[in-house]
């Protein structure tokens, strides 16, 4: 029996990760943009992703004033990219703690049934750049995420907009310990949210796969 499934979608504008974030000086974590686990994601690291996503905004346009424009509607791309990055790991430690397990059958399902909703392979990535920031080669990291924090809210019998998948992620995130450098902002822990944005960083799609996930 087919279903139709929600997808969480990830936005590029992350506004309510999943929490905790303490301020990281760059003395203590010289070159880092933040550190979740005890591994560092540097600033070339993040400077790469940012870069990704210009190189997809030029290639999707057919002249410069519409790369300024899809520049100028990003400004805030390397900082809501960094969220990105810490938030994928964040819900994939309360996946783990969670017994969540995603497998690529799964995430290719996911990719089918957007693809027939979104008009075929080349449209679902355009959608996804230009809604979500993700570029195309980012794409079924990104379906990942969304697996998993969908598996994760069924075993906690929940939905990904109630408290009980949020504690989880904050609980995941202080066992990361994540920390975060203050030039890219703090996360207000009790909120579960970016502390200077007010856009949810959840986009609800629904998306029929072409077969039943297991």
């Amino acid at each position: 029996m087919h279903r139709r499934r929600t997808a969480l979608v990830l936005s590029a504008v992350i506004a309510a990760a999943a929490p905790l974030l303490t301020a990281c000086g760059s003395d203590a974590h010289p070159g880092a943009a933040a550190v979740v686990g005890g591994q560092r994601i540097t600033v070339s690291q993040l400077e790469t992703r940012v870069n990704e996503v210009r190189k997809a905004q030029r290639a999707a346009v057919q002249n410069d004033a519409q790369y300024v424009r899809a520049i100028a509607s990003t400004g805030g791309l390397t900082r809501e990219t960094l969220y990105g990055m810490v938030f994928d790991q964040v819900v994939h430690r309360a996946a783990q703690d969670g017994g969540v397990a995603v497998s690529r059958k799964e995430i290719q399902q996911m990719r089918a049934g957007l693809e027939e909703r979104a008009g075929g392979a080349t449209a679902l990535e355009a959608s996804w750049l230009a809604q979500y920031g993700v570029p195309p080669q980012r794409l079924d990291d990104n379906l990942r995420l969304q697996v998993e924090g969908h598996k994760l809210a069924t075993a906690l019998n929940t939905d990904t907009s109630k408290p009980a998948f949020w504690k989880a992620l904050s609980t995941a995130s202080k066992e990361l310990h994540v920390d975060l450098n203050p030039r890219y902002g703090t996360w207000d822990v009790q909120k579960s949210s970016r502390v200077d944005a007010k856009t949810p960083w959840v986009r609800e799609v629904t998306a029929e796969p072409s077969e039943q996930t297991t």
